[in-house]
């Protein structure tokens, strides 16, 4: 791993439960693994039980799965060389197909749109309605049956189309980071679904 982590590198770290998500700072890289330093208590990782890790490199998005050889101070973590790594693609957020009939709502109006595609730094939708993209709008995310994520969206361009529809794009703005964790993972895992198949 020296080519790929070097020391000051942030990493975000996601283990099974989704809700200790955590993100911290390379402090030392050897033969053997890396030693990273979180920024909050190391709630949720168990020694060695497997988590997936991600960081940005030059090459694009660096993703593994490995483990904590060893926890001290409670936010200190002896990670593992991982068996195997993978470069997400190149833009920043993996983008993955996601249709579905949603509302986007702003105070008492609210707008019904065909999303198209989302990963954790927004999405593409069509609809009908000509959407005011000034506006900062409200949207639930229904990623599972059981798990949803409700969050801001700020368009960013507009485009009318011959079929009679409007294409938008624009941004996510979420209430916090475990929802925007939350939404990587499951853009991620999709994707690596998708391109098994």
């Amino acid at each position: 791993m020296r080519e790929l982590i070097e020391k000051e590198q942030r990493v975000t770290i996601i283990p099974a439960d989704f809700k200790f998500a955590n993100k911290g700072t390379v402090t030392d890289v050897n033969e053997d693994g890396f030693t990273l330093k979180l920024d909050y208590p190391a709630d949720g990782v168990l020694k060695n039980t497997y988590c997936e890790f991600y960081t940005d490199s030059k090459h694009g998005t660096l993703y593994f799965e490995s483990y904590a050889k060893q926890i001290s101070d409670n936010n200190t973590l002896e990670i593992a060389n991982p068996a195997k790594h993978k470069f997400l693609q190149r833009r920043r957020f993996t983008r993955i197909k996601f249709i579905y009939d949603l509302t986007l709502s702003q105070a008492e109006k609210s707008h019904s749109i065909t999303t198209l595609d989302i990963s954790a730094g927004g999405m593409k939708f069509k609809t009908t309605e000509n959407i005011d993209i000034e506006g900062l709008y409200d949207i639930t995310l229904p990623l599972t049956d059981a798990m949803s994520i409700v969050c801001k969206y700020s368009p960013i361009r507009v485009e009318r189309s011959d079929d009679g529809y409007y294409y938008h794009s624009g941004r996510f703005v979420f209430n916090n980071n475990h929802d925007r964790m939350t939404l990587i993972q499951y853009c991620t895992k999709r994707s690596i679904e998708i391109n098994n198949k």
